[in-house]
């Protein structure tokens, strides 16, 4: 009965909110929400673990000492990833002008929905999980893509300066490269199944928090940054994020040199 009364509650704020400021207003606000809280918070919080907690950053650290960037390589690093986060807010705002009218994204090819009406559970876990499937297969042909020689030297070689990365290091990247492998395998899904903006939002955190983590340099949730870690110090593994792709190609282990 509580947990009733509090989706009603949120139903009928979610409805103010609406009819107060607008769909597109809501749709950037919660992006930028959703990017700063998602992304930037966790990124500050294991950039700032040495410290904040120095024998826990130490225990669970993955590369050493003398690898890791100098603060000015951070500092450097934070400038690139807000140029890209202004990238990605002016063509969200830009897509969400020439979509028209949020009530009638189902009848497009590409929409989100930007209702009053809540997603049922079922939806949205149907939603989120197509999504994240969809993120994944689009993150790892085309981060694979990015890795041929033409693409790697003039584009992808930016990201992998940081061959011990940190966090912030997750959208430090060549515009071309934040807007093909960062941004659309996110961004895309939703709009193909037109999911509901309160499905968008929670998958957008999940994959920002994700790709934190992975980039943080950090073993200790379950060794999840382990496979990225390796792929920036290796190059030639791990390209996607959940390893179900590098499973299917292979590519989830490092081949060695054939020696004629």
């Amino acid at each position: 009965m509580a947990s009733l009364s509090l989706m009603d509650a949120f139903a009928d704020f979610w409805a103010t909110t609406l009819a107060t400021y607008g769909p597109r207003r809501v749709e950037i606000f919660g992006f930028l929400l959703v990017q700063t809280l998602s992304f930037w918070v966790p990124s500050a919080i294991y950039i700032a673990l040495p410290w904040i907690a120095p024998q826990f950053s130490e225990r669970h650290k993955i590369q050493p000492a003398p690898k890791q960037p100098t603060a000015a390589d951070i500092r450097h690093c934070a400038l690139i990833v807000v140029r890209n986060n202004a990238m990605a807010t002016a063509l969200t705002v830009g897509l969400s002008l020439l979509a028209g009218d949020p009530a009638d994204q189902a009848n497009k090819l590409l929409g989100m929905r930007i209702e009053a009406k809540l997603p049922t559970l079922a939806e949205f876990a149907r939603d989120f999980i197509l999504c994240c499937v969809g993120r994944e297969i689009m993150f790892y042909y085309s981060h694979r893509l990015l890795h041929q020689p033409r693409f790697y030297r003039t584009i992808h070689k930016t990201h992998h300066k940081f061959i011990a990365p940190v966090a912030l290091a997750a959208q430090y990247a060549h515009p071309i490269e934040h807007l093909l492998a960062n941004m659309l395998p996110i961004g895309l899904p939703p709009l193909l199944l037109h999911a509901h903006v309160l499905t968008y939002w929670p998958f957008m955190a999940f994959m920002l928090v994700e790709t934190a983590t992975v980039h943080s340099g950090y073993d200790f949730f379950d060794g999840a940054a382990k496979m990225h870690d390796l792929h920036h110090e290796k190059f030639n593994l791990n390209y996607g994020a959940f390893g179900f792709m590098d499973y299917f190609h292979g590519t989830n282990t490092l081949k060695r040199k054939r020696v004629d």
